[in-house]
C-alpha cells in the first residue's frame, strides 16, 4: 500500500494519491494519516502479507501505526 503527499511546486496546488493493492481501503486510511498529521512532500510504503492468521478490521489500526513510526523515525513527526 502506499500514499503520496506532495505540493507540487509554488503554483500552491498539492498532489495526493494512493493505491491499496487488493487491500481494500488501506491507502485511503493512509492518506487520511498524512492529511490528519499535515504531512507534506513525503512518499508512505506499508507491506503486509499473509502469514496465516486473519486480523480483519484490526488491520488498519497496524498499518496506520507502522506508517505513523515511519513517519516519527524519518522526522516528519513527533512522537
Amino acid at each position: 500500500f502506499f500514499t503520496d503527499n506532495n505540493d507540487n511546486g509554488n503554483n500552491g496546488s498539492h498532489v495526493s494519491d494512493n493505491d491499496d493493492d487488493g487491500e481494500k481501503g488501506s491507502g485511503s486510511k493512509l492518506a487520511s494519516l498524512l492529511e490528519m498529521c499535515r504531512v507534506e512532500n513525503v512518499l508512505v510504503v506499508v507491506s503486509r502479507w499473509f502469514g496465516g492468521m486473519k486480523l480483519g478490521p484490526a488491520r488498519f489500526k497496524w498499518i496506520a501505526g507502522v506508517a505513523r513510526d515511519g513517519l516519527v523515525q524519518g522526522g516528519f513527526l513527533l512522537k
